[in-house]
């Protein structure tokens, strides 16, 4: 399903604040290099990103999946200047290529960027996290919330992507549900039913779901 009319989207994207070099060429090489490179969070998103990260000013943020760096980049540009960025990704093979835009970035000091099981690794940080931003395998969206959520400071928010699915989570009675879609379903409810937060679930891209936490 495709969610937004492509020339409502463009109009969108014509009036947002326009990208820079450097994450121009993250686009360009993802597209070219990378399998599925719609996983990229891309202009609209990340500039989305980039004014959440700047708004709240955070000290501490971690990102769940870190794929080629755009978001990373763009989260990483509202830290304090003494802040950090600890983001975290499965995917070793692309690890060179993330750590140059992370050199070009000027961000790298600020940055942890850490590889393995983020259900392994996110117990061992200590927190607290001023903002999350969940971009990872979707079957484990709610073990991530619940693996961050007590290392989240209050008045920090939760930022899941892709919680709408290309509009799979629109399920018709007797309608077969993947793996995927049903995770999606069951984070998106977990967190409106979680008295711990307030939030609010944005049409923007694939949906982001923004949780903050009382």
């Amino acid at each position: 399903m495709e969610l937004f009319d492509p020339a409502l989207l463009a109009y969108c994207e014509s009036h947002t604040s326009t990208e820079d070099a450097l994450l121009k060429k993250i686009v360009r090489e993802t597209q070219a290099k990378v399998l599925m490179p719609r996983m990229l969070s891309g202009h609209l998103q990340g500039k989305m990103l980039e004014l959440f990260s700047k708004m709240l000013r955070p000290k501490t943020i971690l990102e769940i999946g870190t794929y080629t760096g755009y978001s990373g980049i763009c989260l990483a540009r509202g830290l304090r200047h003494d802040g950090k960025l600890i983001t975290l990704d499965i995917n070793d093979e692309l690890e060179t290529m993330v750590r140059g835009f992370f050199d070009e970035s000027g961000l790298a000091s600020q940055i942890d960027y850490l590889l393995g099981n983020a259900r392994e690794i996110i117990p061992a940080l200590d927190g607290p996290f001023d903002m999350v931003f969940i971009d990872a395998d979707k079957f484990y969206y709610s073990d991530y919330f619940d693996l961050v959520i007590d290392k989240v400071a209050p008045g920090g928010i939760i930022l899941a992507d892709n919680v709408l699915w290309s509009g799979k989570i629109l399920v018709e009675e007797g309608q077969k549900i993947d793996k995927d879609t049903r995770a999606l379903l069951d984070f998106n409810q977990k967190v409106q039913n979680d008295p711990r937060v307030e939030n609010v679930l944005l049409p923007i891209r694939d949906g982001v779901l923004m949780a903050r936490k009382l």
